[in-house]
């Protein structure tokens, strides 16, 4: 089971960015699908989900209105377009797989990937 998160890079601010999550060993369309962010010297905290049953979505006030979080399940894959980023959207961000319904909690999360790491210059 394992998830492979990638698309990070060095963009400068009011640009885009579209991370993708790779799932091998687990079905995205199963799990409710998450994307958490870790800025630097900071705790990790909650970005956007998609739910399993009905493909609904949830955001962080931070992002919401800029982010959108989709899923492909039949390339079993998760992504997390970005737009008009900010100096503090920088940070290593991570997928996650969890069972629980619309979790917003690190540790509702069962299944994490390693991050890729944005930095979002001024």
């Amino acid at each position: 089971v394992q998830l492979q998160a990638f698309g990070g890079g060095l963009v400068q601010a009011g640009g885009s960015l579209t991370l993708s999550c790779a799932a091998s060993g687990v079905a995205v369309s199963s799990y409710c699908m998450g994307w958490f962010r870790q800025p630097p010297g900071k705790e990790r905290e909650f970005v956007a989900l998609i739910n399993w049953s009905d493909e609904s979505t949830g955001y962080s006030d931070s992002v919401k209105d800029r982010f959108a979080i989709s899923r492909d399940n039949a390339k079993n894959m998760v992504y997390l377009q970005m737009n008009n980023l900010k100096p503090e959207d920088t940070a290593v961000y991570y997928c996650a797989a969890s069972q629980a319904l619309l979790p917003i909690a690190k540790n509702q999360y069962d299944i994490w990937g390693q991050g890729t790491e944005v930095t979002v210059s001024s």
